[in-house]
Order: structure tokens, then C-alpha cells, then sequence
């Protein structure tokens, strides 16, 4: 089946936030996610809309409220719901992001070993299960981290094992450098 539309990748996510002090602490303060503007909400004006850079361009936005109070209770993971965002930082930011959080008063998983990447999990002011994910690769030039993962994975299954481990990535950075020099 051929696909109707063609994403271009994401534009933004929206988040319910609390309150703006909240909202800037987490995202600008811990998060290091720079505040570049903020509006009224244009479709609920007793509601503020402020816009974080992720670090790419891309932004995220957060709708802020005065009335509501943040919790640090987890949000239930029902069906639709968002389990976690993930973010991009290096294997340097994640090697000192558990001392960081801990510092703040934020607690978190420790470094988890995820085969192709590293992944520490904490949860927002509001209790969304936050990520930070750091690839332990980097692409050969002219392929992305997409690229090496579908490769990496083509080669997982051929081996019969459960996840994508280093010797997968390793050889999909071969397989593919060697498509380069052809």
C-alpha cells in the first residue's frame, strides 16, 4: 500500500504544562532547552503558550496555565496516551546527567545499556516520563542513524538474536562504509 501523505519529519509537540515558572524551570533550567518566544494560546486565551528550542531547531511548546499546579505523580500509560519523549544528547551529557538531575533533586533510572544507544529516564515536574538517548554510533558519511539501524536490524535477524547489540551496529557501519567506497 503506497502512503497518501509524506511527513517531513516532527515539527512540534505540545505539551499541558502547569504553571510558567514551573515550565521554564524544567525545560529552559534542567532540559538546557532555550525559551525563544511565547503567546497566548490562539485557541484558549486564558491559557500561555511558551516554545523551547530542542537543541536542533525543532521546537517543543508547552501550554501554561496560573491555576494549575504541577504533580509528580506518573501518568497512567493508557491506550493513545504518550508513554515518554525522548531527547538527543551526547555520551558526554549522558555521562553526567545522573550527578546533574541528582543535584536538582531529580531522580533517575542510572545510564540502561540499550544495544545501539544509552537511555536514562526521570520524570518531568508534571510526572511524563522523560529520556534522555544517546546513539553510541555515529553514521558513516552520506547515511543517518535511521540508516545504520534498519541495517543493524536486517542483521539482528539473521543472527536470531533478540536486539540490536554492538557487533550489529558495528557490522552495519561496515556494510555500509563499503557501500560508499564502491
Amino acid at each position: 500500500m503506497q502512503a497518501i501523505l509524506q511527513s517531513q519529519g516532527i515539527h512540534h509537540i505540545t505539551l499541558n504544562g502547569a504553571d510558567r515558572k514551573t515550565s521554564i524551570d524544567f525545560w529552559q533550567d534542567v532540559l538546557g532547552m532555550k525559551l525563544i518566544f511565547e503567546q497566548p494560546n490562539l485557541d484558549d486565551e486564558s491559557e500561555n503558550h511558551l516554545y523551547f528550542d530542542c537543541g536542533d531547531g525543532r521546537t517543543i511548546t508547552i501550554f501554561t496555565n496560573e491555576t494549575r499546579i504541577g504533580m509528580q505523580e506518573p501518568i497512567k500509560n493508557s491506550v493513545g496516551s504518550v508513554h515518554h519523549l525522548a531527547f538527543w544528547v551526547s555520551q558526554s551529557t549522558s555521562r553526567i546527567a545522573n550527578e546533574k538531575l541528582k543535584e536538582r533533586g531529580i531522580s533517575s533510572s542510572g545510564i540502561k545499556d540499550r544495544g545501539f544507544m544509552d537511555s536514562i529516564y526521570f520524570r518531568d515536574p508534571l510526572g511524563l516520563l522523560i529520556e534522555l538517548a544517546s546513539y553510541k554510533f555515529e553514521p558513516p558519511l552520506g547515511f543517518t542513524h535511521a540508516q545504520v539501524l534498519e541495517k543493524a536490524h536486517e542483521i539482528r535477524l539473521a543472527r536470531g538474536a533478540k536486539n540490536i547489540e554492538d557487533e550489529d551496529i558495528s557490522n552495519s557501519l561496515v556494510t555500509l562504509c563499503k557501500r560508499n567506497n564502491k
